[in-house]
C-alpha cells in the first residue's frame, strides 16, 4: 500500500529568508509557535518585475521567498494564523490567481504544481 503524502499545501513566505538558521529550526518554530507542521522546501529568489509590456522592471527581483507544505490535518488553522505573518499566501493564489508566475524560474513552477 503507497504511503499517503500527509503535506500537499505549498505556501510561499514572501521576502522571507532562513536568516543563519536551519530548516529544522523554521520546522519546530511552526510546531511549537502556530502549532503548525512543515515540512520546509526551499529558498527561492525571485524574478523582476514586469512592465505593462512584459519587460523587465530594472531593480526590481532578487527577493528571497522561502517555500513550505503545510501538514493536511493543519491547513485549516494556519489558514488564519499565516495572516499574523505577513506575506504568507498559498502557491495557487501567487503564481494562478494573481498572476505572479513570472516572479519564479521555469524550473520552480515544473518543481511544484499548482493543485486547485
Amino acid at each position: 500500500m503507497e504511503k499517503q503524502n500527509k503535506y500537499t499545501q505549498l505556501v510561499v513566505w514572501r521576502g522571507t529568508t532562513l536568516g543563519g538558521e536551519t530548516s529544522q529550526e523554521l520546522v519546530k518554530f511552526f510546531k511549537k509557535d502556530l502549532n503548525t507542521r512543515i515540512k520546509f522546501c526551499e529558498e527561492v529568489n525571485t524574478n523582476p518585475d514586469k512592465d505593462e509590456n512584459g519587460n523587465n522592471i530594472s531593480g526590481t527581483g532578487g527577493r528571497t521567498d522561502l517555500l513550505f507544505y503545510v501538514h493536511n490535518d493543519d491547513i485549516s488553522s494556519f489558514a488564519i494564523k499565516r495572516l499574523n505573518l505577513g506575506g504568507c499566501s498559498w502557491w495557487e493564489d501567487v503564481v494562478k490567481y494573481n498572476d505572479g508566475a513570472y516572479l519564479y524560474s521555469q524550473k520552480i513552477l515544473d518543481k511544484y504544481e499548482v493543485k486547485w
